[in-house]
């Protein structure tokens, strides 16, 4: 996911993040474990959607500061709050993913409607460019429990924004068991692309998003079909860090 906000000089008003914590404070611990993983940005974060239901609220979050110092790390934030207000306390889960479809789908397995937390269009950056990419994202945002997340790479350079991520089928039967999904930005016509390719081995996934990351690859070769019936392979539940295979 890149910079939430289109190429101009004149941007939109970036409204701010409000977890509705306020006297929700009994569990000391808790409060400061919640400080460190999410609100220590909470200036940097753009609410892309967001969807409350009485006391559990759901976010999908843009971090601007999530690559500073750390280049490739994910920056999108999926944050998932149970609030007790009798007890004045709340309980929280987190995770940093590459890709907003796949912060939706995190939530939606954590009891979000899928239709209610849909991107706010004019806070999520650059419209998709085709509808293939509208599908592919329809797809990882509403199946997530087919395929685990291996490595990802967010580069937020101006000349090739591009985000890769590498999945691993947890159904070992699944044709193309490996999976790279790539997002790239153009940035003339200020749209993205969504393309999916298919894997035999790990090494040749990471290998490609190596490539790509350097201006090397070739094109995504494509998903084998599968020899009988199933569903859609999704993404992750949540991300396992791995470090850039090459220095950028």
């Amino acid at each position: 996911m890149l910079p939430p906000t289109e190429p101009t000089s004149v941007r939109k008003p970036i409204p701010q993040v409000d977890f509705d914590l306020d006297d929700l404070d009994a569990d000391e611990e808790r409060c400061l474990d919640f400080y460190r993983t999410v609100a220590v940005s909470e200036d940097m974060l753009v609410p892309l959607a967001e969807h409350h239901d009485g006391p559990h609220s759901y976010y999908v979050l843009f971090d601007h500061s999530a690559t500073y110092g750390h280049p490739g790390m994910p920056n999108v934030l999926a944050v998932y709050l149970q609030r007790d207000r009798d007890e004045r306390t709340f309980s929280f889960d987190q995770a940093a993913l590459p890709l907003p479809a796949m912060a939706q789908s995190w939530l939606i397995h954590r009891g979000c409607p899928p239709d209610a937390i849909g991107l706010d269009p004019e806070l999520s950056g650059p419209p998709p460019a085709d509808d293939a990419t509208r599908a592919l994202e329809r797809r990882l945002a509403g199946d997530g429990d087919h395929y685990a997340m291996g490595y990802s790479y967010t580069s937020d350079d101006p000349d090739d924004m591009v985000v890769v991520v590498a999945l691993r089928a947890l159904d070992e039967r699944a044709p193309s068991p490996f999976r790279v999904v790539v997002e790239e930005v153009d940035a003339e016509t200020w749209t993205y692309t969504l393309r999916e390719g298919g894997f035999d081995t790990v090494g040749e996934a990471l290998q490609w998003c190596d490539d790509r990351l350097t201006g090397e690859a070739g094109p995504l070769p494509p998903v084998r079909p599968a020899t009988s019936a199933s569903r859609p392979a999704g993404v992750a539940k949540a991300p396992a860090a791995r470090p850039p295979l090459r220095s950028r």
